[in-house]
C-alpha cells in the first residue's frame, strides 16, 4: 500500500510546503495552491517563507506531475486536474480568526470544496489545519459529501494530523516533531499513522479519535497562552514595585519544575489564535472559558503597555513626546523567520503613534510590500542615518544582537528592551 500512495497536499505554506517536501522524499507528491506566485517560485526552487532551504527542495523538485510514473517527487501546481489522481489529500490551509476574534473556517470550506471536485472513491483526506474539538467531521466533511456525491466513511475516509511547525525553528524541523495522528476509523487511523510514521524520525502518537486529536492541539497552544499571560501579568506587577522580572525569574527558574515562561508579545497564527477557536466552541456549548479568554486580553493588551512604558521613560528623560522619533527593530511576529501574520509588533508601533510619535521600523527579515498589504505600515530595510529619540527592541532578530544601539541614540535617547536581552538598555519589558 506505502508504494500506493500518491499525496496531494493542499495549501504551500509554512506548514504545507515542509509537510511536502518530507514526504516527496518517499513518495510521489502534488503540492497545490492558488497563489500562483507561489506556485512559480516552488518550480524555481526558492522557498519565501525560508522554511526549506533551496539547496533542499530543489533535491525532490520534477517538472511534471510524479503521479503517472508513480515515482518520488515533488510537483507544485494550481491546477486542480493535477491533483486528480491523488488517493490521499492532505489539507494545510490556515485557520484565522475575524476582526472580532471568532474563527473564521473560510479556508478550510475552500480547501474542502477543492479536495471534493476531485475526490475518488477509497480516498483519505488528512487536516492538518488546527480547529476547535468538532470541526472536521461536522464542518469539513459535509463539503466533502455535498461536492463529491459520495458517502463519508463509505466511500472515502478522514483523517486529522494537527501540524506542529515552529516557523524560524531549524532544529525543530517536522520530521523531527512527533506526530499526532487519527482517522475516522481505527482502521483509517492505522493508515494515517503508518503513513506519517513512514517519514516522521521523532514517532506518532495514534489518538483514538478525529475529535481528541483536534482537542489535543487546540489545547498545546492554549496552555502555552496561559502561561505567558502569566508572566506578562508579573512583569507588569514588579514594574510597579521597580523589581527586574527577569531577575526574579532566573531565580525562580531555579527550582526543577518551574516553567522557563517570559514575558513578550504574543502573535503569529498559533498562540495568539488558537485559543479563540476553543473558547469558540466552549461557548456554543454553554460555557464561558473564564481563564482562556483572560489569558488572551491579558496578551493582546501588551502592545500598547509596551508603547506606554517607552513613552514613560522618555518623559523621565524629559524628552519632548509630541513628534519624537522612534527606531522600532522588528515587525515580524518572531526572531529570524519573516512572517508577520498577527504580529503584535503592529499593535506597539500604533501605540506609539497614538503617542504622536514619528516611528520609523527596521527589518532585514520582513517584506515591505507585505506589511504595507497586511498593515498599512512602511518598514525599511536600511537604517536611515540619523538619531533618535529612542530605540525598541521588538523583535530579536540575529541581526540585531551585535548592534550598538546607542549609535542611533540622540543625546539622553532611551533604549526600551521587549525582548529582555540586551545588556544595555534603559528599560524592559
Amino acid at each position: 500500500m506505502e508504494k500506493q500512495y500518491k499525496i496531494a497536499v493542499i495549501g504551500l505554506g509554512y506548514v504545507g510546503l515542509p509537510l511536502a517536501r518530507l514526504f516527496a522524499t518517499q513518495y510521489p507528491v502534488v503540492g497545490f495552491d492558488i497563489n500562483q506566485k507561489r506556485i512559480e517560485e516552488l518550480r524555481a526552487g526558492n522557498d519565501s517563507t525560508l522554511e526549506v532551504e533551496a539547496d533542499v527542495l530543489q533535491s525532490v523538485l520534477v517538472s511534471e506531475s510524479p503521479f503517472a510514473e508513480n515515482e518520488k517527487g515533488f510537483f507544485a501546481s494550481a491546477d486542480i486536474q493535477d491533483i486528480k489522481d491523488a488517493n490521499i489529500y492532505v489539507v494545510t490551509v490556515p485557520t484565522p480568526v475575524d476582526k472580532h476574534n471568532r474563527p473564521d473556517l473560510t479556508p478550510l470550506y475552500k480547501s474542502s470544496e477543492t479536495v471534493g471536485k476531485v475526490l475518488s472513491k477509497g480516498d483519505i483526506v488528512i487536516y492538518e489545519s488546527t480547529v476547535y474539538p468538532g470541526a472536521t467531521e461536522e464542518e469539513c466533511i459535509p463539503v466533502l459529501e455535498r461536492v463529491s456525491g459520495m458517502k463519508f466513511n463509505e466511500d472515502f475516509f478522514a483523517g486529522y494530523s494537527p501540524e506542529r511547525i515552529n516557523p524560524g525553528d531549524k532544529e525543530h524541523t517536522v520530521e523531527k516533531i512527533l506526530k499526532v495522528t487519527s482517522g475516522s476509523t481505527p482502521e483509517i487511523g492505522e493508515v494515517v499513522n503508518s503513513l506519517y510514521q513512514s517519514v516522521i524520525v521523532a514517532g506518532t502518537h495514534l489518538a483514538p479519535t478525529i475529535k481528541i486529536a483536534e482537542a489535543a492541539k487546540v489545547i498545546e497552544n492554549s496552555q502555552r497562552d496561559i502561561n505567558i499571560a502569566f508572566v506578562n501579568e508579573l512583569a507588569k506587577i514588579f514594574n510597579l514595585l521597580e523589581i527586574d522580572t527577569h531577575e526574579v525569574l532566573k531565580a525562580a527558574g531555579t527550582k526543577w519544575n518551574f516553567l522557563p515562561f517570559k514575558p513578550g508579545l504574543v502573535g503569529g497564527h498559533c498562540i495568539g489564535v488558537d485559543p479563540y477557536y476553543l473558547a469558540q466552541k466552549a461557548q456554543e456549548n454553554g460555557y464561558h472559558p473564564e481563564i482562556i479568554l483572560a489569558g488572551r486580553r491579558l496578551n493582546d493588551s501588551m502592545g500598547q503597555y509596551v508603547a506606554s512604558e517607552l513613552v514613560k521613560c522618555m518623559i523621565k528623560k524629559n524628552i519632548n513626546i509630541n513628534g519624537a522619533e522612534v527606531l522600532n527593530l522588528g515587525i515580524t511576529f518572531k526572531e529570524n523567520c519573516p512572517d508577520v501574520r498577527n504580529t503584535k509588533a503592529v499593535d506597539v508601533i500604533c501605540g506609539l503613534q497614538d503617542y504622536q510619535l514619528q516611528v520609523t521600523t527596521f527589518d532585514p527579515w520582513a517584506n515591505p510590500e507585505e506589511v504595507v498589504h497586511e498593515y498599512g505600515l512602511t518598514v525599511v530595510n536600511e537604517i536611515p542615518n540619523k538619531k533618535f529619540d529612542a530605540v525598541i527592541l521588538t523583535v530579536a532578530h540575529k541581526e540585531f544582537m551585535n548592534m550598538n544601539l546607542k549609535d542611533y541614540l540622540k543625546e539622553n535617547g532611551v533604549v526600551y528592551d521587549v525582548k529582555g536581552i540586551l545588556a544595555d538598555c534603559d528599560s524592559r519589558l
